[in-house]
């Protein structure tokens, strides 16, 4: 729970194990977490429970208002501990209130003593208050208390109450060392100023006389005990005074010329110092308490031949005045300073003391020549830790105030730091001082204390990007901002006290607790000027919170500087630990010099950037850090590493390489300067160049943006393949990898930066290769929709290549993934070609002369091509050799056991090495122990499997296992057969330690959740789709379900009772029919999230599969309506669920969750399925199943069995009806085959929606229509609707559907099925909406295929059908619209008046449309849901000039996959083809400010929005472009200029 470093707070109150405070009084309030932690642990609380409470932060103010209930709810504290925490804390307050009143029983002692006359005044020295405390025990702890040193001040030093001076009232030393005698002046500080000041000037001339004769230093401390005083006191006992006044005190020296005569008083007045007031910490009392000490400094040369002699002042209660006493000379004796009895003798040895005073003045002023320190080898020690150069991957904090102006042109070596953040107590610093000279180089974040209290609800790692803290350099100014408009001026000492201090506690504790952890920082003080109360208070605060002096480092020119640091410093260090960890005497020049030869970059390195002319250019640093989001490789990249590099470190760099760790371009670096061996290129580099080469070929037709895909298998080197590719392309490319913790149009607005600076002409830059790693596909689109705008934004030229998008995503199938586009993927597996065996085996000899193979595993692994036989025996013998004679239940084999686990089931997780230090409770003792280190910590076996990983951007050390075999193979032999992976899982999940360790609580928590509950998906390249987290699926599977589930409820508490989690557990509880429980659960999760679709489908699905199991069982036997009630009350229940989900998924803005409607559906068939089967409303009785469901007719025999039900029961038609009408519109709108990997995915996944829709409407119709009828004629309207459902005209997308159903023979048979169904006169009919919509697509469906048919209407007929549609367009639905836009698209041979009218009802549908459109879509980027294309206008007239998507489709057959397809038409190729420009019309058109515009009469303009806004012309142009036709409206296609004719 505590450091046992005891930081300087902790010693200031734990000293004391304080059990008496009255609940209002602050001093409760004003406790530590450390002192509540004391007073558990005194009344014999556990230590668990004490952690917990520190842990939650419970100060003396939380303690006050703490309650059982909350003690056991939160804390989950027994009961028994509980109530005596309570008991004790009230006795507590009871006790504190009469040992108040006692207190203040003795003050008015004091007081009416106080008026008693001049005897107690003279006595008042020798006694002190007596407080009986019989019923409150005081345990006190009197530890050692050092003195200010003689002649500082005093306002930077403190002592703590009932402490004990080191040394004892004294007499003469060697004259320079002063003598000490104590006071305790309790009962004098309380009176008036005449009385104290008096009493103050006796003791003080009285002392100094009889230091000034005896040609003596010496300290009077008033507010300290002496052995006269009370015994319950010890000699020296540090008890504090009040002060009521300081110039009381001051004016008190006023006596001096009353006191000595005219010819002294002026050498006394320089012989005796100001008093100075050390401030008291304690623990009791509210008020502040002081030591006034004065120091008295008899030098020679005011001192010489003289004998001081002394009227001390005393104050005579009678007269009501001060007196004058007879002149007396003093002298020290001992410890006491008495009269000088013997004047004459005294006088004699005048000379004496003076020659005496005079060689101890000499011996203490003459310096000896030191041996010369090596300064510059203390300091390159303290920065580099003992190294030859410094660590490139620690972070620095640098503390300062003003720097001088000398000093500024010598920070070179602050230049190339690592820089996290500087403590800046200069105001004009941003004006004329560091920060102004630093910012000249380095792009700076400028903040206040203030910046650093995270909002609510934001995560560290959030907050962390929301002040871009490792992005820039933070400056934070501590005390205002001379320059700032705002309100943060700067303040003097007392009033940043106030104001300030709190903030820089609070700054300083955040950034050492959660953001940088301890030992990857070091802490600089810089003292270029005089130091002051608040900058020494912030080396109070790194001490405390960094828990030792270890990484403080204090640089300083001035010893005068130094002193007044020093001094406050060794009120919390020991002198030797301050003076090791400091550099004094060296200026900021030679520091400057010095610390450039140990750093590992050398001064202010340019990085050089490729330009289009062939050139090169620099990259401003401050350019670079402000463009956070790009890791940008220059040309010259890693060249600025010093040349210092050592053999071992080069090795180093390697080994990690080979044992499984991410190349870095320090890698590649080496090995292209023939440092260390080569790199090997797998035949994979090959083909990206290619791909690449492809890319760069100019065509006027060539994307803007191209994209090319690396899927490899994990760690088979797909990595590497892409880092190769930027490092050997930087001198052609412009090359970055991209951070994706960025949002998207961050790093658009980056990446068209980089591809633009230095650069002349927008129109002529080097292409930007971007560097994707694992990253979303969504996030991958974002960033390229964002790239497409801003090309667009910029009217770069057609046939500009600007941005090559290089994606590198781990697959367990990448080859699948490269047939499905080989012109754009390109698959890295762990199969090595001949080439590539023959490369690996002669490398694999060198290293393996150069490491033991353990050493460099993961390429021996690769060597063998991961061949199952040989990898699991090699692995297997590998692990198995490994964990001989390991000790399995230390600590080390239990974090190794957890990180196996976390790598066994979670690609690229990690333990943070914080973390780590917390399970082995590595820590930083006192000052003179040294720091424990990770790596001596580890067993032999944890170091050869534990890799460190560091952030890129943090620097952050983490670690796992070299790799997932490995760490597989670890889990599986640690744990035998004595451990299965739910226990250790579940210790895991318990692990106190590690879950509520603060640093990189974020990730950690990420992880374990991760760990739980995410499922893996073949579209983020897993193996396979999961149900559950693959760890709880291998649990379920093999070892039994009550594990997993017991694993998923320890989750559940453990994570607040997340919602997600009783979601988790109502789908494994149902996927093994534990149906009561899966209700709980799902009941659980809707109450916590009502308004979650997502949710609201799983406890849907609950009910369904409870249905489906139900209606299984009743299956093989006799159905009744008795037997039946049961299942059709479930499956109802999940109808209402689903309504529900549905309900909520159309409120929620941004997502489609289309789950509750297909779970109607499909429930809604099964339960149509159930109520058919039933003998009465059998085969024969069919009719009467549908008079039941579709009128208010009900059978006697289900009258009573279904009484609950009828009316419910009566809705499912239309339910059902309004749900398949939602899907059919959603598939309109948008392409099915946009797949979307949501966190919050739905329980059932439909693979081909249109397929399935068609299925389920055929279901529906067949369930809800009449067999036995043969004539229509005999059919009402909904009986011949259910009818048309059957056969597949139930809406508009299973009518289209028609056209590509491969399994329909007849499709033409089947629209005219259809289209008989309506009625033969449907002008007259008064057909509602719905019926006239699909009536119309019907005969468009049938007009598509190649028929005569007798069935298909007249056009003209359809459009006068049309005009049933509602006038007020708005009312109309989608579809109507979408169907009138066919309708009355005008033709070539109609009269401008006829063009005119028709472009009228076009338009004003299309307004409609697309008004419609946006509200479907919701908040929803367009680019997530593509719009779909039904219709291309072709050649013709009527039907004819219609061509269905279809027709397109099998002219592109030939394309190998659907995103192979759609590359092709974005790219224009499809429109190229000879057979698509037979079949399909091109219109004419004009562009203006990048809108297309169609060529219609004069008076009207109709604007065609571009599928492919990149496809858009800049400049004003004629163009020709091919019509879509979507739901959205019209859109063009293949936008081309339109040629001039010459004349």
């Amino acid at each position: 729970m505590q450091s046992a470093y005891s930081t300087y707070r902790e010693r200031q109150y734990c000293l004391y194990t304080i059990l008496g405070e009255k609940p209002e009084d602050p001093i409760i309030e004003t406790w530590t977490e450390s002192m509540v932690s004391d007073w558990l642990k005194s009344i014999g609380i556990k230590e668990t429970y004490i952690k917990k409470l520190y842990d939650e932060e419970v100060d003396g103010r939380i303690l006050l208002e703490l309650s059982e209930d909350f003690l056991k709810k939160e804390t989950g504290m027994k009961s028994g501990p509980a109530l005596l925490i309570i008991k004790k804390r009230d006795e507590l307050v009871s006790r504190s209130q009469k040992a108040q009143n006692q207190q203040d029983n003795v003050n008015k002692q004091v007081a009416k003593r106080n008026n008693n006359g001049a005897s107690t005044i003279e006595k008042d020295d020798a006694r002190t208050e007596e407080i009986k405390e019989d019923s409150v025990p005081v345990v006190k702890t009197k530890g050692d208390s050092k003195l200010r040193p003689f002649g500082t001040k005093g306002d930077d030093f403190t002592y703590v109450q009932n402490n004990v001076l080191i040394m004892p009232e004294s007499g003469v030393i060697d004259l320079i060392s002063p003598c000490h005698e104590y006071k305790s002046f309790a009962i004098a500080a309380t009176l008036d100023r005449q009385r104290l000041q008096a009493k103050f000037a006796k003791e003080l001339l009285k002392f100094a006389t009889g230091c000034m004769n005896m040609r003596t230093n010496g300290t009077i401390h008033f507010g300290v005990m002496d052995s006269k005083e009370d015994p319950s006191y010890v000699h020296g006992e540090i008890i504090g005074i009040t002060v009521k006044e300081k110039d009381m005190y001051y004016d008190a020296l006023d006596y001096i010329e009353k006191s000595f005569s005219s010819f002294d008083h002026e050498l006394v007045r320089l012989c005796i110092d100001v008093p100075q007031f050390i401030q008291v910490v304690c623990p009791n009392s509210s008020k502040e308490h002081y030591v006034v000490e004065v120091d008295i400094e008899p030098s020679l040369s005011k001192v010489k031949n003289k004998v001081f002699s002394v009227s001390l002042p005393n104050f005579n209660e009678k007269a009501n005045k001060v007196h004058l006493e007879k002149k007396t000379a003093y002298r020290r004796v001992g410890s006491k300073t008495e009269p000088v009895d013997e004047l004459n003798e005294f006088y004699r040895f005048i000379t004496s003391r003076d020659a005496q005073r005079e060689e101890a003045e000499t011996r203490y002023n003459f310096i000896a020549p030191e041996l010369c320190q090596n300064l510059g080898k203390k300091l390159t020690m303290l920065m580099t830790d003992g190294k030859k150069i410094m660590d490139k991957d620690k972070w620095y904090i640098l503390v300062t105030n003003q720097v001088q102006a000398k000093d500024l042109q010598s920070i070179d070596f602050f230049l190339n730091m690592n820089m996290f953040c500087v403590f800046d107590f200069d105001p004009d610093s941003n004006v004329s001082g560091l920060c102004h000279e630093y910012n000249k180089h380095h792009a700076v974040n400028r903040h206040f204390m203030h910046n650093y209290k995270i909002p609510s609800g934001m995560s560290i790692r959030e907050f962390e990007s929301h002040l871009h803290l490792f992005d820039q350099i933070s400056w934070i100014f501590c005390n205002g901002r001379s320059d700032y408009k705002g309100n943060e001026p700067p303040c003097d000492e007392k009033t940043w006290v106030k104001t300030k201090r709190t903030l820089l506690k609070d700054c300083v504790s955040l950034i050492c607790k959660d953001i940088l952890p301890k030992g990857t920082f070091k802490v600089i003080f810089l003292l270029t000027s005089p130091v002051d109360t608040p900058f020494l208070n912030t080396f109070y605060e790194f001490i405390t919170d960094m828990e030792g002096h270890e990484d403080i480092i204090c640089l300083a020119e001035s010893e005068d500087n130094f002193k007044e640091w020093q001094t406050f410093a060794l009120g919390s260090c020991e002198m030797e630990t301050v003076n090791k960890s400091s550099v004094v005497g060296m200026t900021v020049s030679q520091v400057n010099a010095t610390l450039q030869q140990v750093q590992p970059t050398t001064t202010r390195a340019s990085k050089r950037l490729p330009i289009y002319v062939r050139g090169e250019c620099l990259l401003d640093t401050r350019e670079e850090e402000m463009r956070s989001s790009l890791e940008i490789l220059s040309l010259n990249h890693c060249e600025e590493t010093s040349s210092d590099i050592t053999e071992s470190e080069k090795t180093t760099i390697e080994q990690q390489f080979y044992q499984g760790g991410k190349v870095t371009w320090m890698n590649l670096w080496l090995a292209e300067k023939k440092f260390v061996g080569e790199v090997i290129q797998r035949d994979a580099y090959s083909e990206v160049n290619s791909l690449l080469k492809d890319c760069l070929s100019w065509s006027l037709d060539r994307a803007s943006i191209s994209c090319i895909n690396i899927y490899h298998h994990p760690g088979s080197g797909g990595s590497t393949v892409a880092r190769q590719v930027l490092w050997n392309n930087r001198r052609a490319l412009r090359c970055a990898v991209v951070k994706h913790s960025y949002s998207a149009s961050v790093v658009s607005e980056d990446a068209v930066w980089l591809r633009e600076y230095e650069e002349k002409d927008p129109q002529k830059c080097l292409p930007v290769l971007l560097l994707f790693e694992d990253c979303e596909q969504e996030y991958l689109d974002d960033v390229k929709y964002e790239l497409e705008v801003a090309v667009n934004t910029k009217k770069i030229a057609r046939g500009t290549l600007c941005f090559i998008m290089l994606n590198c995503r781990r697959s367990h199938n990448p080859e699948k993934m490269c047939k499905e586009s080989p012109q754009q993927n390109v698959s890295v597996t762990h199969k090595l070609s001949d080439t590539e065996k023959n490369h690996f085996s002669k490398k694999r000899q060198r290293l393996e002369e150069q490491f033991k193979p353990e050493f460099i595993l993961t390429f021996v692994l690769m060597s063998e091509e991961f061949e199952s036989h040989k990898i699991t025996d090699y692995v297997k013998q590998f692990v198995k050799h490994l964990l001989q004679g390991i000790d399995r239940t230390s600590v080390v084999t239990k974090l190794v056991q957890y990180v196996a686990l976390l790598n066994t089931y979670l690609q690229n997780s990690f333990l943070s090495l914080s973390h780590c230090e917390a399970l082995l409770a590595l820590s930083i003792y006192v000052d003179r122990f040294r720091q424990h280190s990770f790596e001596t910590s580890l067993s032999e076996q944890a170091k050869l499997v534990l890799i460190h990983l560091r952030d890129e951007n943090t620097y952050i050390t983490s670690i796992r296992i070299i790799h997932p075999l490995v760490a597989k193979e670890i889990l599986h032999q640690l744990l035998g057969d004595t451990q299965q992976q739910s226990d250790l899982a579940l210790d895991l999940l318990n692990n106190n330690v590690l879950f509520e360790h603060r640093f990189g609580k974020d990730q950690y928590m990420k992880f374990l959740r991760d760990l739980f509950m995410t499922r893996h998906k073949i579209i983020k390249g897993d193996e396979h789709d999961s149900f559950f987290a693959p760890l709880i699926e291998h649990v379920r599977e093999k070892e039994c379900p009550d594990k997993a589930i017991e694993l998923l409820k320890s989750a559940y508490k453990r994570f607040n009772e997340d919602a997600l989690f009783a979601q988790h557990l109502a789908r494994l509880n149902y996927k093994h029919d534990r149906f009561e429980e899966a209700e709980k659960w799902a009941e659980t999760a809707v109450a916590k999230r009502p308004n979650n679709s997502y949710i609201l489908d799983t406890k849907g699905q609950v009910y369904r599969q409870w249905f489906i199991t139900k209606f299984k069982a009743i299956e093989q036997i006799e159905k009744t309506p008795e037997n039946t009630a049961d299942a059709v009350e479930t499956a109802l229940k999940a109808i209402e669920c689903f309504q529900a989900c549905e309900k909520a998924a159309v409120a929620d803005n941004e997502t489609i969750n289309e789950a509750g409607f297909v779970g109607v559906v499909e429930v809604g068939c099964v339960l149509l399925k159930l109520i058919s089967s039933l003998h009465v409303f059998s085969k024969k009785n069919h009719c009467q199943c549908i008079r039941y469901l579709l009128t208010n007719y009900i059978p006697v025999e289900i009258e009573k069995p279904w009484e609950r039900f009828h009316s419910k029961l009566k809705d499912l038609q239309k339910i059902m009806w309004e749900a398949l009408e939602w899907i059919s519109e959603n598939l309109s709108y948008f392409q099915t085959d946009v797949k979307r990997d949501e966190e919050k995915t739905s329980e059932k996944t439909i693979k081909h929606p249109i397929h399935w829709l068609v299925n389920k409407s055929s279901a529906y119709g067949k369930y809800l229509s009449d067999f036995s009828l043969a004539t229509d004629q005999k059919l009402t309207p909904l009986m011949k609707r259910m009818m048309i459902f059957k056969n597949g005209g139930g809406n508009i997308t299973t009518i289209f559907a028609i056209l590509t159903n491969q399994k329909n023979d007849d499709p033409i048979g089947v629209l005219e099925r259809i289209i008989s169904f309506y009625p033969s006169n449907p002008i007259n009919a008064k057909m509602t909406q719905m019926d006239l919509v699909n009536y119309i697509a019907s005969h468009f469906a049938l007009s598509s295929l190649p028929t005569q048919s007798s069935k298909l209407a007249e056009f003209q007929d359809l459009q006068r059908l049309s005009q049933q549609f509602p006038q007020e367009k708005h009312r109309c639905f989608p579809n109507a619209l979408f169907l009138l836009v066919l309708l009355f698209w005008p033709e070539e041979h109609d009269t401008d008046e006829e063009k005119k009218h028709k472009y009228e009802t076009v338009l004003s549908a299309v307004e409609n449309l697309q008004r419609k459109y946006e509200q479907k879509l919701k908040d929803i980027p367009p680019r997530k849901k593509r719009i779909y294309t039904h219709f291309f206008l072709g050649n013709g007239n009527g039907f004819e000039k219609f061509v269905h998507k279809s027709k397109v489709e099998k002219i592109t057959k030939n394309f190998f996959s659907v995103s192979e397809k759609r590359q092709k038409w974005f790219s224009g190729e499809v429109w190229k083809m000879a057979e698509i420009s037979k079949l399909l019309k091109r219109v004419t058109g004009w562009t203006e400010d990048e809108k297309v515009f169609l060529e219609i009469p004069k008076a009207m303009t109709f604007q065609i929005p571009a599928l492919n806004p990149s496809s858009v012309p800049h400049s004003n142009e004629n163009v020709t472009f091919y019509v879509g036709f979507t739901l959205k409206g019209p859109v063009a296609y293949n936008i081309t200029l339109k040629k001039s004719n010459v004349v």
